[in-house]
C-alpha cells in the first residue's frame, strides 16, 4: 500500500490552489502550519494574503510565561517567519511585510538587529587632530552598513536573512525602508540614566506595550479574553454565594466581552474576520477547488477536533446529561460557552500547563454539567455564565480547598523516621496553610511532591485535586491503584474533568482513606 504524501504536498498540487488560500479562515491556515511545521511551509505562506498572515501572527509569535499572564513576543519565533518569507524572494516578503502592522514588524526587526545613523557611530577627526570613536553599546560581531544606517545583530540565528531583507527594502522599497530603520533606530538606544522618572516606560518599552494591547483590542474583536479579564472572571467564580437568596447577577467582565461583541455585529461594516471556507459558489471551478482543498484538510484530520478526555461516548451521554439537555433547549447559549472556553485557555492552568483548545471546551461542559446537577433550587434565571460559575464555585470550595485542608490535617499527625522527608513534610503543610488563607492552595505545588516518596498514586490524585482547574486522576480510584502502585510512572492524562456529584462522593471517600494511605 502507498504511503499518503504529505498533508503540504498534497494541498499544493490541488487545482486552483492559489486562489483557494486567500479564502481560507486564518484559523485554518494557522492548524495547517502547526501540522506541517512553519519552516516546510515558505511556498504555502507565500500564497496567503498579509491580512491572513497578520491574524495568524497574533497567535503564533506571542507566549505567555504562564496561564494567566500577559503574552510577550517571541522574537526568535518572528525569526522564523522572516526567513520563511524570504525563502520565496525579496519580493514576496516585502509584500506581505507591507501590508502587516508597522509596529509589528519594527519590534521583530528590532529584537535582532540594532540599528544606528552612521554619521552617529563613524569614527571622526577633532580640530586639534585626534582621532574619535564614538562609543555604542558594544561591538558586536556581524555588523554592515544598508544605505545611511549601521546594522548590529543582537542575535545571530537570522542574520544573514535580515540582512537581504533590508538590502531589498532599501533598493525597491525605500520610503518604507527608511520607516523601519527608523523606527528600529528609536528602539537601539541605550540604557537611559536613572531620575525621578525611572520607573516609566521608556521608548522601547512603551513601544512594546502599545503593540500589545493594539492586538489585544484586534483579538477582543474577534471574540478573545485577555488573560487579565479571563483572570477577574475566574476569581470571581469561585466567590459565589451559593446560600445567597438571590441568583448571580450579570458577571461584569462576561457582560463586557458580550456588550463588546455586539457592538461590533451592530457596525455596517465592522471586520470581524468572516473568512469562511467554501463560501463560493459550489458549481463554480472555484466551488470544485475549494471542495478539493477541504476534502484534503478533513482526510488529514486538520478539520477534526481532537478526541476529549471524558470518556466513550455512552458515559458521555450519561455523565454530561444535564448540560447536554440543557444546550438542546437553549442553543442560543452556544456563544456563552465559547466565552468561557476562551477564559479558560487564557487565563486558567491544567496540571500546571496551558489548556489546549479541546481541554478547555471540555473543562467547559463539564463545569456547566457540574453546576447544573447543584443549582441552588431556590434560584430562577439558569443561564451558561451562571451555571459555570455554580460549578466552579463547588470547584474551587468542595475539592480544591477540601482537599488541600483535609491533607493539611494528614500532615499535623504524618511523622517519617527519615529527617529529610519529614522536613519537606513540614514545609509542605507551612505552604499549603499559607496558600489556603490566600484561596490559591495550587501555589504550594512545588512541595508537594515529596508525597511521591510516600505513594505515588496518591500523589497524582492530590496534584489533581490541589489545583486551579481541579481534576479526576485515576490514582484516585481504588480499583486503579494497584495497577498504578506497580507502574514505573504516572500518567498525568490519566484524569477526567469533574462533572457530577457520583465523582465528588469518590473524591470524598479517597480523602478520607487518605491518613492510612500516607502513613501505612
Amino acid at each position: 500500500m502507498a504511503k499518503p504524501r504529505p498533508l503540504l504536498e498534497r494541498l499544493l498540487d490541488t487545482p486552483d490552489v492559489a486562489r483557494v488560500i486567500p479564502q481560507l479562515q486564518p484559523d485554518v491556515l494557522h492548524r495547517i502550519i502547526q501540522n506541517c511545521g512553519l519552516e516546510e511551509c515558505p511556498e504555502f505562506v507565500a500564497l496567503a494574503t498579509p491580512e491572513q498572515i497578520g491574524r495568524i501572527l497574533d497567535v503564533d509569535v506571542w507566549r505567555a510565561p504562564k496561564p494567566g499572564v500577559d503574552e510577550e513576543l517571541d522574537v526568535d519565533r518572528c525569526g522564523v517567519w522572516l526567513d520563511v518569507l524570504m525563502q520565496s524572494g525579496g519580493a514576496v516578503a516585502a509584500e506581505k511585510l507591507l501590508g502587516l502592522d508597522f509596529n509589528f514588524v519594527v519590534a521583530a526587526l528590532a529584537g535582532h538587529v540594532a540599528v544606528f545613523d552612521r554619521t552617529a557611530v563613524s569614527p571622526y577627526t577633532t580640530l586639534d587632530g585626534r582621532q574619535i570613536s564614538p562609543a555604542r553599546r558594544d561591538q558586536r560581531d556581524y555588523s554592515c552598513e544598508i544605505g545611511r544606517y549601521v546594522v548590529e545583530a543582537r542575535r545571530s540565528g537570522v542574520w544573514d536573512v535580515i540582512v537581504e531583507l533590508l538590502t531589498f527594502l532599501h533598493v525597491e522599497q525605500p520610503e518604507y525602508f527608511d520607516r523601519v530603520m527608523r523606527g528600529c533606530r528609536q528602539r537601539s538606544n541605550g540604557a537611559r540614566e536613572l531620575d525621578i522618572s525611572h520607573n516609566l516606560l521608556d521608548e522601547g518599552e512603551q513601544k512594546m506595550f502599545d503593540l500589545a494591547c493594539e492586538r489585544e483590542s484586534r483579538r477582543e474583536h474577534q471574540g478573545y479574553v485577555t488573560p487579565a479579564q479571563a483572570s477577574a472572571f475566574l476569581e470571581m467564580a469561585r466567590q459565589l454565594q451559593l446560600t445567597s437568596a438571590d441568583p448571580p447577577s450579570d458577571n461584569p467582565v462576561a457582560r463586557a466581552h458580550f456588550r463588546t461583541i455586539e457592538s461590533i455585529r451592530a457596525t455596517p461594516h465592522a471586520d470581524r474576520a468572516d473568512l469562511q471556507l467554501g463560501t463560493s459558489d459550489p458549481t463554480s471551478a472555484e466551488g470544485d477547488a475549494i471542495a478539493a482543498v477541504v476534502e484534503v484538510l478533513r482526510d488529514a484530520g486538520v478539520l477534526e477536533q481532537p478526541r476529549a478526555l471524558l470518556g466513550p461516548p455512552k458515559e458521555r451521554t450519561s455523565r454530561l446529561a444535564h448540560i447536554d439537555a440543557f444546550l438542546q433547549s437553549h442553543a442560543e447559549q452556544e456563544e456563552e460557552l465559547a466565552f468561557l472556553a476562551n477564559v479558560l485557555l487564557a487565563g486558567c492552568s491544567l496540571q500546571a500547563r496551558p489548556f489546549t483548545p479541546q481541554q478547555a471546551r471540555d473543562a467547559t461542559v463539564a463545569t456547566c454539567n457540574l453546576g447544573l446537577e447543584n443549582w441552588p433550587t431556590h434560584w430562577s434565571g439558569q443561564n451558561v455564565v451562571a451555571i459555570f460559575q455554580v460549578g466552579w464555585t463547588i470547584l474551587q470550595r468542595d475539592v480544591c480547598m477540601h482537599a488541600a485542608r483535609q491533607l493539611i490535617t494528614v500532615l499535623d499527625e504524618l511523622r517519617c523516621t527519615d529527617r529529610d522527608i519529614q522536613f519537606r513534610l513540614s514545609k509542605l503543610r507551612f505552604e499549603l496553610t499559607r496558600h489556603c488563607g490566600q484561596g490559591r492552595p495550587w501555589r504550594a505545588h512545588g512541595s508537594l511532591d515529596v508525597i511521591l516518596m510516600l505513594d505515588a498514586p496518591a500523589w497524582a490524585g492530590l496534584r489533581g485535586l490541589i489545583a486551579e482547574c481541579p481534576v479526576l486522576h485515576a490514582g484516585i480510584d481504588e480499583s486503579s491503584r494497584a495497577t498504578l502502585s506497580k507502574a514505573r510512572s504516572v500518567s498525568p492524562t490519566a484524569f477526567e474533568f469533574i462533572s457530577a456529584n457520583i465523582q465528588l462522593a469518590a473524591i470524598r471517600e479517597f480523602l478520607r482513606r487518605l491518613p492510612e494511605t500516607l502513613m501505612r
